[in-house]
């Protein structure tokens, strides 16, 4: 019987599934999202500038805008995950499996998100801070948006407890030669960086206490009526 982890890993990529399958039947949807999404890590680059010139915690901030949010296709990477479901589920701990949950739930999430603000903008007009600002506000999802936020904490939190497991570093590399073999280094690959990004940073608690408030900030700004919570991203 699956556990509950397990099976809540499923029901996540079955999500990220249909967003893929989705986004391959529109070129011109592809396009649009990821336009948005650059548009988008333009704007977090302006956020956590600081942290990303300090060498402390830059890889936190790329592992964040590239591998769990950030322009382009992850389907194959989703796919690879759907396939080595029964082979993580023997060698990694229930926590890590509930972890890697949590970052697929953040990463259907957000497109699903991304999603629906292509619905409320002028496009194909160019993207501003006040236009981005309307179709965010109009979509009237604070609870949707609260739970990004929270699982973007909950996984970074969660990386960081594990980096110092002597036990989760042991399983990670026993799957990296059967991942290989198997064409899953895409898959490695991910969770190896979320795993060295954290552990290089040697205590998350103030990175994520301050992505936690400015993001939270943002929020509350654009719900409240703020039509330029932040610079025009460049």
């Amino acid at each position: 019987m699956a556990t509950s982890s397990e099976a809540e890993l499923i029901r996540q990529l079955k999500r990220a599934r249909a967003l893929h399958e989705e986004r391959a039947a529109s070129p011109e949807l592809a396009a649009a999202l990821d336009r948005l999404a650059l548009w988008q890590s333009r704007r977090l680059n302006a956020t956590y500038a600081d942290f990303a010139r300090d060498p402390r915690y830059a890889r936190a901030i790329e592992f964040f805008q590239t591998d769990l949010y950030g322009p382009g296709d992850f389907s194959r990477r989703d796919a690879d995950l759907a396939r080595v479901v029964p082979l993580m589920v023997r060698i990694l701990p229930e926590g890590v499996i509930a972890t890697i949950s949590d970052a697929m739930e953040l990463s259907a999430l957000s497109r699903e998100l991304d999603r629906a603000l292509l619905e409320k903008l002028p496009m194909p007009a160019p993207l501003s801070v006040t236009t981005y600002c309307a179709a965010y506000r109009a979509l009237a999802n604070r609870g949707a948006r609260e739970r990004q936020i929270a699982l973007i904490v909950a996984v970074g939190r969660a990386l960081d407890r594990y980096v110092g497991k002597t036990l989760t570093r042991s399983a990670l590399a026993a799957m990296r030669q059967p991942a290989r073999a198997a064409g899953l280094s895409a898959l490695q690959g991910f969770v190896e960086r979320g795993f060295a990004a954290f552990r290089h940073m040697a205590g998350a608690d103030e990175f994520l206490a301050t992505v936690e408030t400015r993001e939270t900030a943002l929020m509350n700004a654009i719900f409240d009526g703020d039509r330029a919570p932040f610079p025009e991203p460049l």
